[in-house]
C-alpha cells in the first residue's frame, strides 16, 4: 500500500463541502501560526513528546503539521475532490509512525493523545478564522467532519503499525530470551553470554538464582517473582545422573544475601527447588545444584539447597557413599538387624552430641542407662577405631542419613 492509493483516503474526503477561495486564502495565512500552536500544545498536554519535539525535531514536526493543514484546507476548497487526493502525511506514513513509536518504546496511547490534542487545537484555531471569513454553519460542519474523520483514520493506521511492530518485536525478544536462558543454564562462556544478553535486550543483574518447579507451575510461580526473571519450560539441559524431566527452570535476579529470605517466603507452599545465588555469568552452577537436589525435594513444599548442603555432599557420589557405609559400618554386621539399627542410632547421637549421655538419652527418648549399655556394646564392636579422628569422621558421614542405610 502506498500514499498514492486512493483507497487509503477516507470516503468523507471525496464528498462535498467546499470553502470559497477567499476563505481558503484567509486560512492559509494562519497555518504557520496554527502549526506552531499545535506542536506547542502537544508538548504541553502529552508529556511523552515534550523532549522529543524540542529543537530540530520540533521544527520538522511543525513543518509536517503545516503540510497536513494546507492539504486539509486545499481539499476543503474542492466541491468534488479528485479521486486519490493525498491529505497530510498519509495513512501509510501514519502506519510507519506507529511502528517507529513502538521501536522507541513509547505506548500507542501517547501518539493517539497527540493526534487528539493536535486535531482539537488545529480545529479550534481554524474554525475561528473560518467563521470570521463568513463560512456558514453547514460548510463548517462538513469541514469538521473531514478533519476528524481523517484523524480517526490516521489513528487506526498508527495503532495497526504499532501493534504489528510490538507483536513482531516481542516474538523476537521471547526467542532471544529463551536462547539466553538456555545459554546460561548450559554454562556457556562470557563472550557468548554477553552476545545473547545484548540480542535479548536484557540488562544483567549481579546474581541469578536457579529455581526448578513442576512444568505446570511455571506461570503461577513466575507471576510472584521479579519481572526480570528468565524462564525456560521446554528441553531443559539434562544431567544424566539428575534428570529434570517434567520441570521448568526460572533464573531469579538478585535473590542472594538478605533477599534470599524473601525468595523463600514468596515460594512458601509451592513445590520448588532453590539453587544458590551465583554471579549471573555462572547461573549454570546454580542450576546444577538445584538439579542435584531434586531427589531430596518433598512434594508440595520448597527446598532451599543452602539448607541441605551436607546431604548434597553425601549424595554427590552415591557409589562412593555406599562403599563408605559398607566399610565404616561393617562392625554392625556382627549384630542382628534390629539391634544393629538401635546401636547405629545411638552411636550417631553420641558422636553428634559429643558423648553427653543425658542429651543422647533425651534425643533418643530412652533412659541414660540404656545409652550406657548400648555404647558399651558399640565400643566392643569398634574398639580403638572410635579414638581415631579419621575413623570417627568416616562413621559420622556413613551415619549422616541413617534413614537411607
Amino acid at each position: 500500500m502506498t500514499d498514492d492509493d486512493p483507497s487509503q483516503e477516507p470516503q468523507q474526503l471525496r464528498k462535498g463541502g467546499a470553502l470559497d477561495e477567499a476563505t481558503v486564502t484567509a486560512l492559509r495565512q494562519h497555518l504557520p501560526r496554527v502549526a506552531k500552536l499545535v506542536v506547542a500544545e502537544i508538548m504541553r498536554e502529552v508529556p511523552a513528546y515534550d523532549v522529543p519535539f524540542q529543537g530540530r525535531m520540533g521544527r520538522i514536526i511543525e513543518k509536517a503539521v503545516q503540510v497536513s493543514l494546507e492539504s486539509f484546507v486545499s481539499l476543503a476548497s474542492q466541491s468534488a475532490p479528485r479521486s486519490g487526493t493525498k491529505v497530510g502525511v498519509g495513512v501509510a506514513a501514519a502506519r510507519d509512525l506507529g511502528q517507529a513509536e513502538a521501536r522507541t518504546g513509547r505506548p500507542i496511547e501517547a501518539l493517539l493523545s497527540a493526534y487528539r490534542v493536535g486535531a482539537g487545537a488545529a480545529w479550534r484555531e481554524l474554525s475561528v478564522e473560518a467563521v470570521a471569513a463568513g463560512v456558514d454553519a453547514a460548510t463548517l460542519g462538513r469541514f469538521a467532519e473531514l478533519v476528524f474523520s481523517y484523524i480517526d483514520e490516521l489513528s487506526a493506521a498508527s495503532v495497526a503499525g504499532h501493534h504489528s511492530q510490538t507483536t513482531s518485536a516481542e516474538r523476537a525478544r521471547i526467542v532471544h530470551l529463551d536462547r539466553l536462558t538456555r545459554t546460561l543454564l548450559t554454562g556457556a562462556g562470557g563472550a557468548e553470554l554477553d552476545a545473547a544478553a545484548a540480542a535479548a535486550m536484557w540488562a544483567p543483574p549481579r546474581t541469578l538464582t536457579a529455581v526448578l518447579v513442576p512444568e505446570g507451575r511455571l506461570a503461577t510461580t513466575a507471576a510472584v517473582l521479579d519481572p526480570r526473571t528468565l524462564t525456560l519450560s521446554e528441553d531443559l539441559p539434562q544431567r544424566e545422573e539428575y534428570p529434570v524431566t517434567g520441570h521448568a527452570a526460572l533464573l531469579v535476579p538478585d535473590a542472594g544475601g538478605r533477599a534470599r529470605a524473601h525468595l523463600n517466603e514468596v515460594l512458601d507452599g509451592r513445590p520448588a527447588v532453590i539453587g544458590p545465588a551465583r554471579p549471573w555469568q555462572l547461573a549454570g552452577q546454580s542450576y546444577d545444584r538445584a538439579t542435584r537436589a531434586l531427589p531430596l525435594a518433598a512434594t508440595g513444599v520448597p527446598l532451599d539447597t543452602d539448607e541441605v548442603l551436607p546431604e548434597l555432599v553425601l549424595h554427590a557420589d552415591p557409589a562412593a557413599l555406599a562403599d563408605l557405609r559398607e566399610t565404616a559400618l561393617a562392625p554392625f554386621a556382627e549384630v542382628a538387624e534390629g539391634a544393629a539399627d538401635r546401636l547405629a542410632e545411638t552411636l550417631r547421637a553420641w558422636l553428634l552430641l559429643q558423648g553427653r549421655r543425658e542429651l543422647v538419652a533425651e534425643a533418643l527418648h530412652v533412659h541414660p542407662q540404656t545409652v550406657r549399655y548400648r555404647m558399651n556394646q558399640v565400643r566392643d564392636l569398634y574398639g580403638e577405631r572410635l579414638a581415631d579422628p579419621d575413623e570417627v569422621l568416616a562413621i559420622i558421614l556413613a551415619l549422616g542419613r541413617s534413614e537411607d542405610r
